[in-house]
């Protein structure tokens, strides 16, 4: 899930780089003194600052809290991270673009407008080697029918339904559906492969389609949205007419 959303970053920063506005001095305050405590390892004053829960490349465990946090700290911030951030000029290498917040670089890590640390778009070795490990895991516990795929991307779950969303590689991604009663050991109800990853603009939001027969399954992830906006939404269309529209939740780790 997390790499899709990294992509449409990187589309987006791609888009709006020259539009990228100079930085304020009052969020340069803040970003100097998110940069002094990664610099001095004050591990308590960067968690204090972080947008709980945080999500991490799917299927690594969300970070639900500050202690959590705190104890993962090294795993995410590991040498090559820290340089990045000890290194970079608050007023050079940190852009404010629009509503969408603060980022570094090219946004490697995303802070908003009110010093919260929104996301990091950059993944440890340490998180490297968990993800292959849990992915392993995971397909281990998979019925066989779902059991290979390239990468995880997500699972949603609406008022009746979960849905399983899996990476078959080559831009082909893979759908998989039950009723919320049943496990995904179990045979899901309805497969269906070949299925298209659709960007929504540039501000991170983006669907997925499948087609099966007359009728179409959309899947769209709300990166940006109203206050309100649910996290994802399920949209089935049969001929062109729509026959169900659920809001959805993104299922953490």
């Amino acid at each position: 899930m997390r790499k899709l959303i990294y992509i449409t970053f990187i589309l987006f920063f791609l888009h709006y780089n020259a539009f990228s506005q100079d930085l304020k001095p009052e969020y340069q305050k803040f970003i100097k003194s998110f940069i002094d405590n990664v610099k001095n390892g004050k591990k308590e004053a960067v968690a204090s600052i972080i947008k709980y829960p945080f999500a991490r490349d799917y299927p690594i465990p969300t970070i639900k809290n500050k202690a959590e946090f705190i104890k993962r700290y090294d795993q995410i911030f590991d040498a090559t991270l820290k340089n990045k951030i000890i290194k970079s000029n608050p007023a050079k290498d940190w852009s404010e673009v629009g509503w969408r917040g603060i980022m570094l670089n090219q946004g490697d890590i995303w802070i908003d407008t009110d010093g919260k640390l929104m996301s990091i778009n950059y993944q440890s070795q340490f998180e490297k080697n968990l993800k292959d490990k849990l992915i392993a895991g995971e397909k281990g516990k998979l019925n066989s029918a779902i059991a290979k795929f390239k990468e995880p991307v997500s699972i949603l779950e609406t008022s009746k339904f979960r849905i399983r969303i899996d990476d078959l590689g080559n831009n082909n991604y893979r759908y998989a559906s039950w009723s919320l009663k049943q496990s995904m050991s179990e045979k899901p109800d309805l497969i269906i492969t070949n299925g298209k990853f659709i960007q929504d603009g540039t501000g991170g939001n983006h669907s997925f389609e499948f087609k099966k027969g007359n009728y179409i399954y959309t899947c769209d992830i709300i990166v940006l949205g109203e206050k309100d906006s649910p996290a994802a939404r399920l949209i089935i269309t049969q001929n062109g007419k729509e026959i169900l529209n659920q809001d959805a939740k993104i299922v953490p780790r």
